[in-house]
């Protein structure tokens, strides 16, 4: 899977989980460590959890796990490190305070 197949392929698995405010940003000229942000908010810290599993599980399946995950068990933020993609779910009032989007854009 090309670069541009696994964010779609992350983006049409936190949308199945009915993901909000989806954005993709471009980091690479930013960032060494990773490619892609995608950030999304989910309506409760069980939703975010919820999303941020489903998108897991996918990956596992299609043999790309994630380096790590951090704040599943909090639910506010939950970052998925999956090397060139890294995913931000976020509930609302996190995502406003952090405001990544501004930050990386």
């Amino acid at each position: 899977m090309n670069h541009k197949e696994f964010t779609d392929f992350v983006v049409d698995k936190i949308d199945d989980m009915k993901a909000r405010d989806i954005v993709i940003i471009d980091v690479s000229e930013k960032s060494s460590v990773t490619s892609t942000f995608v950030v999304c908010s989910g309506n409760s810290k069980r939703h975010v959890s919820s999303i941020a599993e489903n998108v897991i599980v996918e990956c596992k399946q299609a043999d790309h796990a994630p380096l790590s995950v951090e704040g599943k068990t909090e639910g506010e933020w939950v970052l998925v490190d999956l090397g060139e993609v890294v995913l931000h779910v976020m509930q609302d009032e996190t995502r406003d305070f952090y405001q990544l989007e501004k930050l990386w854009q």
